[in-house]
Parts: C-alpha cells; sequence; structure tokens
C-alpha cells in the first residue's frame, strides 16, 4: 500500500533511520502512522517486526522466553529459548515498530531503553543481546487525551525524536478513499464521505472525531446501500466519533451532518 502525501513525514522517518536514532510518531488515531512506518522500513529493506500496545503485555513477551519444557528437559540452554519481537529484530537488524507505546506497562517500556541507548539487552540465563546493524525502534502513541493512553517516562521519551502527525488536507483523504476503497464509489460519493468525516472533527459537539478510515467505510457502505450515504454514516460512525456530551443524540447528530453533505441520488 503505498503513502499517498506524507513528503515531510516520510523525509523525517527516514532521516531518524539513516541516522540510527528512533522515532516517535505521535497523533491521533487513522493518520496514516503505521502506513508511513512500514513504507519505511519496505523502502529501507529492513525487517519488520511490530508490537501492539497492551496494558497486560510483559517483559517476558517482548524480550523472549525460556520454553519450561525443554529447560526440564535440558537445562537453559539457547536453544530452549524462544525469542520475543524485541531480540528478533534486534537480532535481524530490523525495525521494531511497537503500535500504542504509551499504552504498555511502565516495566515493558522500562526494557527498551538498553536497546535504545546501546543496542544491548541482557537477558537471565542467556546473557547479551547485542542488536545488528539497522536495527531500530519506530514507536507510536496517541495524544495523551485518548482513553487509555498514558504519559511516556522523560526517561524514555529522550531517547526518541517526535514526530506529530495530523489529518491530511481534503485532496489527499479523497485520494486516500479512491485508492482504498473496495467498492469503486463514484467521485461525487468519495467527495461528501470525506467532508462528512472531516465536519466531526470540527463540530463544536463533537469532542473526537472521525479519521479518513471511517471515509473509506462510509463510501463503500454508501455504494451497498444504494447511495445512501445517511444510513452509510449511521454503520460507520457512532464507533469513531465521541461526543462532549455522553448523554447526547449520536445517532441524531450524525444522521444531521451526513444530510448536508449527501450527494444527490
Amino acid at each position: 500500500m503505498s503513502v499517498i502525501g506524507r513528503a515531510h513525514e516520510l523525509r523525517a522517518v527516514r532521516a531518524c533511520l539513516l541516522a540510527e536514532r528512533h522515532a516517535l510518531l505521535e497523533g491521533p488515531v487513522g493518520v496514516g502512522k503505521t502506513a508511513l512506518a512500514r513504507s519505511i522500513a519496505s523502502e529501507l529493506e529492513r525487517p519488520w517486526v511490530r508490537v501492539d500496545g497492551d496494558g497486560r503485555y510483559s517483559e517476558a513477551r517482548l524480550v523472549g522466553h525460556f520454553d519450561p519444557p525443554q529447560v526440564l528437559e535440558r537445562g537453559y540452554v539457547p536453544d530452549a529459548f524462544v525469542a520475543g519481537p524485541l531480540v528478533d529484530a534486534m537480532r535481524a537488524g530490523g525495525l521494531l515498530f511497537v503500535n500504542e507505546l504509551n499504552r504498555m506497562p511502565e516495566g515493558v517500556q522500562n526494557v527498551l531503553l538498553p536497546a535504545l541507548d546501546e543496542g544491548l539487552v541482557h537477558v537471565p540465563h542467556l546473557g547479551r543481546v547485542d542488536a545488528a546493524p539497522g536495527f531500530a525502534v519506530v514507536a507510536t502513541q496517541n495524544p495523551a487525551e485518548f482513553v487509555a493512553a498514558g504519559e511516556l517516562s522523560e526517561a524514555l521519551r529522550d531517547r526518541f525524536e517526535l514526530l506529530v502527525l495530523d489529518y491530511q488536507p481534503v485532496d489527499e483523504e479523497q485520494a486516500i478513499v479512491a485508492e482504498q476503497a473496495r467498492l469503486s464509489p463514484s467521485q461525487a460519493v468519495i467527495e461528501a464521505a470525506v467532508a462528512l468525516v472531516r465536519s466531526t472533527r470540527t463540530d463544536p459537539r463533537v469532542r473526537r472525531g472521525a479519521s479518513v478510515r471511517a471515509a473509506i467505510a462510509i463510501a463503500d457502505l454508501t455504494v451497498a446501500l444504494d447511495g445512501d450515504l445517511v444510513a452509510a454514516a449511521g454503520l460507520a460512525l457512532p464507533t469513531r466519533v465521541e461526543l462532549h456530551d455522553p448523554r447526547g443524540d449520536v445517532a441524531g447528530l450524525l444522521a444531521e451532518l451526513a444530510a448536508k453533505k449527501a450527494p444527490a441520488r
């Protein structure tokens, strides 16, 4: 999948990796943080290892663990070690992509510090693992106001170069919908879907608006619903927007916004 637009951001991430620095991409859901990192990894021909942030994620899951039956049979031999994503990426000289790093427990975040600083990690019973040339970490985080998003420690933030992403211009969002929609919506439907989604980001009643991912869904659903953009919005948007007033009429608001943007049928 190609990255549409984002020339500045692509250049910035590429520069970080070529300078052997680690990059932290910050921005709301759906602005293309993952696509950006994957595109650069592909361009630089770096192996790609992905981890998704989770409050229940453990240090052993990130680094790796010894297989208990093999340990009982043969002891702590290297062959009994099951490498985790961090060790896999280090050994391969690849890109460790940590999605929503600020959802990780503090202990897991701290495991990354020596890998970020010195390209090494110490594993009990295994010893020191050194990163091969090319190893880097690209992490993402949603803004602090998002639900379940925490703050990274100052020590961890100091190991990253920060790139803040926002929503793209309207023409680029329309191009993304045209490329990624599955049911070949018309240009009028694409424009209406993008306009509707963008209106959720500026309406004073909406605390958190929708991303271009919602516009893709609306465009496809509009085709499947014989041009009914209002009905498509009713399916695609309720889980992707949040009102300032949690008791507000989400369905009514979305129907109102969709009716204003719907193309003539």
